[in-house]
């Protein structure tokens, strides 16, 4: 058998976070990108696929309106602050911000032409600012309530602008009016409860409002008559017009063609509802005829509980042909598209948009391919997502409350089956292409903490839970294709443990089943009657997870004592422990048939080890709480995993990549360093020294200063190469002569570098370089030692000339009459330069040190006395 190829690093690929936490979102001109409150921060949200593209940081400020220009070009925001801001989206920063209302701002809209924002405030007022000055413009005044609502005309040449209030009307506001009573061209007040969206027909002379009194006005703005009330029997969020020229408008108009109410000689116009029951509604303005309605509402229902009913919150139509965007009041983008069948169209949910997940409690892989997977979050659903995307695909609804658990299968005729475990105390088998639920168990008397399905024959699964009791569950006889779930039968009981079962897995030949508990103990089982085999001991807190050995007669266990064991089945002793992690070990799973496992905890690390030399190979953090779930694909091994932070990461194995990208630098690494000594032989050193820093090699780039230093007329050319660098190759720099300068023998290079750099850049870009107050303060010290010792030198010389004088190897100027006790002054010049010697040295023992410090304050007599005898003569 060929050795496994062990893996060595993986890396996250993909990760879905929390984007969208509720709350303004505003949608670019061509569908591209959701702009979205998530906390004090801006995500700006690629729509295809869900990604954070960007993410804009506020401060400190709890968002309540979004606006974009028409071009997408700028982001305009305001919150319970009251500070408004414009961002440039290219760069991110804020590039203006003022200050207008005296309450929070609750709407904004851009004008056509993007040069006036308006703002809707809950102090009542409507401003209009211009963009590039950031001053009012514009300042009306008569709402009674909060202005929730505010939209311009959408023709740039019609200076008209509409709000809507809480105070139940609806007011149409002229720019271009002198006279402060002719400001508000009227007052729309049909509504008896608050506007909580207002829209406009394509030519713009039709308005369309609602309101919490389930109804909508259709008004004429050519008298502002209303022209007839839509009752709509739920309490509307939002109101949308149907564009023309679009897949939408197309499939409109087909569904009005197949109504039976009489036609009208007008132009028709449409336009889209929402609201309190979650479905969409597609109206026909003229004879207020409801042209469809969904059967059923796409979102899903805590429990049977009126008050826990929610909704769609928002609404807006989408550029060309991307369809219908709706908003839930649980932080979800339903994307609604034009499907074209053979018989008819149908307005179908094309893409949904997780904003937020809540707490990720279990996780599975779908199917062979793997291209989906099954998520149990904080809620009654299961949530599906596309691997590719990370869009939820689909959501299979039934529990009654939380799931905590699943385990996924393909059974024998190639259906993808779901099984569930919840905290209603039941189980429930589902049907992954189909999307159904095909059957219920009911009998334990406690949560459901853990399922498994079996792994050879499919027939059959288990299920652990919080009265401490292990069922097996058989599915002889069940159509999957059934649609109506029927119900499950137990083939086996047993009372397993003295505390809650918190994991159960399945071995390879379904022969086994272990379980792992509170009471801090795992039990291996024998199938199908549930005998009892081994009780494994050993863990001092509780066991979150079990699993068998792909390979191996052993099972490995994960338990809140920090460890990971694995345990011989056979007698049940512990062949091995791994400790690494810093809290309890909730997760770990085999990889690379058995020879390698991953591990997840509490500390919110994800750790790779290997099983025979019981080694961590790699750590990784990506998660900033625990990390309940741990997901491992059969057929590409692919790692996801999720936790108590809402954020699911993709992790692919990256082991062949590192390598061949390892080779790869290493390939070039040669190349460029036959480069670099090719310069060097042609004397080119502006080359050279940019070569060397980009290969990074300090002692290459010391030997060509120092090169340079010794040639005569170099300056030009260390000014040439200084000239060449990079504001991040000149921190490097820095870096090398701190280094050099440190190094009696390197600091007259290092400070010829200095020199030259100081003489190159100006202070103004000096200061800019990353760090340099770090590396001046490492630089500052030593140069000082370095100038005062070269200060002594140069006293010293002096008594070098005496003594060539005294020797008569030079000639003296002019006759001198030298003292007469010779043996005194021999004796101090002899005491001198032996000192200069021993500063020369500079030895570093100890000894040494010492007999300097000692005679520190003779030498300094010494040395004056001596130049005071050469002044003297």
């Amino acid at each position: 058998m060929a050795p496994h190829s062990l893996k060595k690093n993986y890396r996250c690929s993909r990760s879905l976070k929390q984007f969208y936490g509720g709350g303004p979102f505003i949608v670019s001109s061509d569908g591209s990108f959701i702009a979205c409150a998530c906390g004090e921060a801006i995500n700006i949200v690629d729509s295809s696929d869900s990604s954070v593209k960007s993410t804009i940081e506020g401060e400190s400020d709890t968002l309540t309106a979004l606006a974009l220009s028409p071009g997408n070009k700028l982001l305009f925001s305001a919150g319970h602050s009251r500070q408004i801001r414009v961002w440039d989206l290219e760069t991110l920063k804020c590039i203006r911000s003022w200050k207008g209302h005296e309450g929070p701002v609750m709407g904004m809209a851009c004008h056509a032409s993007g040069g006036l924002l308006a703002t809707a405030g809950a102090d009542r007022k409507v401003l209009v600012w211009d963009v590039d000055g950031g001053y009012c413009t514009h300042y009306f005044r008569g709402h009674k309530g909060v202005v929730s609502s505010i939209l311009f005309h959408p023709d740039a040449n019609k200076n008209i602008l509409v709000s809507g209030s809480d105070d139940a009307t609806v007011r149409v506001w002229d720019l271009m009016a002198k006279n402060t009573e002719k400001k508000c061209l009227a007052i729309l007040d049909k509504h008896f409860s608050a506007v909580t969206s207002i829209a406009l027909s394509d030519d713009g002379w039709t308005l369309f409002s609602a309101g919490r009194d389930k109804v909508v006005n259709v008004w004429d703005l050519h008298d502002y008559s209303c022209k007839t009330t839509v009752a709509t029997y739920e309490v509307l969020e939002a109101v949308t017009t149907v564009s023309s020229g679009t897949p939408f408008a197309s499939f409109v108009a087909s569904l009005d063609e197949k109504s039976k109410k009489k036609k009208t000689a007008s132009q028709a116009t449409y336009f889209v509802t929402v609201g309190e029951r979650g479905v969409v509604r597609i109206w026909k303005s003229e004879g207020s005829v409801c042209l469809y309605e969904q059967k059923f509402s796409d979102i899903t229902v805590r429990s049977d509980d009126e008050e826990s009913k929610r909704g769609f919150t928002a609404a807006a139509m989408l550029p060309s042909d991307h369809g219908l965007l709706c908003v839930t009041a649980d932080q979800q983008f339903f994307i609604y598209s034009i499907v074209e069948n053979v018989e008819e169209s149908e307005l179908v949910l094309s893409k949904r948009l997780v904003g937020y997940n809540e707490e990720i409690a279990d996780m599975k892989f779908l199917g062979y391919e793997e291209q989906f997977l099954a998520v149990a979050t904080n809620l009654e659903e299961v949530r599906v997502y596309d691997v590719a995307t990370m869009s939820c695909s689909y959501v299979l609804a039934g529990h009654k409350e939380v799931v905590l658990s699943l385990d996924t299968c393909v059974s024998s005729s190639g259906n993808v089956l779901i099984v569930t475990g919840s905290k209603d105390k039941t189980v429930r088998l589902w049907n992954a292409t189909s999307k159904s639920c095909i059957g219920v168990g009911t009998g334990h008397n406690g949560d459901i903490l853990a399922v498994a399905f079996a792994k050879k024959s499919f027939n059959f699964f288990v299920s652990g839970s919080g009265d401490r009791t292990l069922k097996v569950w058989s599915l002889d006889g069940i159509s999957e294709d059934s649609e109506e779930p029927i119900n499950l039968k137990t083939r086996s009981v047993v009372a397993a443990h003295d505390k809650d079962i918190n994991s159960v897995a399945v071995a390879r030949n379904d022969s086994l089943v272990c379980t792992g508990s509170e009471d801090r103990t795992a039990s291996i089982w024998r199938l199908p009657d549930l005998v009892h085999v081994v009780t494994l001991k050993g863990h001092k807190r509780r066991v979150f997870s079990v699993e068998f050995s792909p390979v191996d007669q052993c099972v490995m266990t994960a338990s809140g004592d920090k460890t990971v064991k694995i345990w011989a089945i056979s007698d049940g002793s512990c062949l091995k422990t791994f400790e690494g992690h810093t809290s309890s070990v909730l997760r770990a799973s085999f990889i690379t048939d058995g020879t390698q496992f991953v591990s997840c905890g509490a500390d919110g690390l994800l750790k790779l080890w290997n099983v025979n030399t019981s080694e961590c190979i790699a750590t990784y953090d990506q998660h900033e709480d625990k990390v309940w779930a741990l997901a491992v694909g059969k057929k590409t091994e692919m790692i996801a995993t999720g936790g108590g932070d809402a954020v699911i990461n993709l992790w692919h194995d990256s082991t062949a990549s590192d390598k061949e990208d390892e080779f790869r630098k290493e390939e070039e690494a040669v190349l460029r360093g036959q480069e670099l000594e090719n310069a060097v032989l042609d004397a080119e050193y502006t080359k050279a020294i940019r070569l060397a820093f980009e290969l990074r090699r300090p002692h290459r780039v010391f030997e060509l200063f120092s090169g340079l230093c010794r040639k005569r007329e170099s300056d030009e050319q260390i000014v040439k190469a200084l000239q060449g660098l990079e504001k991040e190759e000149f921190r490097l720099l820095f870096e090398y002569v701190r280094e050099w300068n440190t190094k009696p023998k390197l600091c007259h290079i290092a400070q010829f570098v200095l020199y030259h750099t100081f003489n190159v850049l100006p202070p103004t870009e000096i200061v800019q370089v990353k760090g340099i107050g770090e590396l001046l303060e490492g630089l500052i010290p030593y140069s000082q030692r370095h100038f005062s010792r070269m200060d002594r030198f140069v006293r010293s010389s002096f008594l070098l000339d005496y003594t060539l004088g005294e020797m008569s190897v030079i000639d003296p100027e002019t006759e001198t009459e030298y003292p007469k006790d010779k043996k005194k002054i021999e004796k101090e010049v002899t005491a001198a330069v032996s000192a200069m010697e021993y500063d020369i040295e500079e030895t570093p023992s100890r000894k040494r040190k010492s007999q300097k410090s000692k005679g520190k304050s003779n030498k300094k007599r010494l040395i004056a006395e001596a130049q005071g005898s050469v002044v003297a003569v």
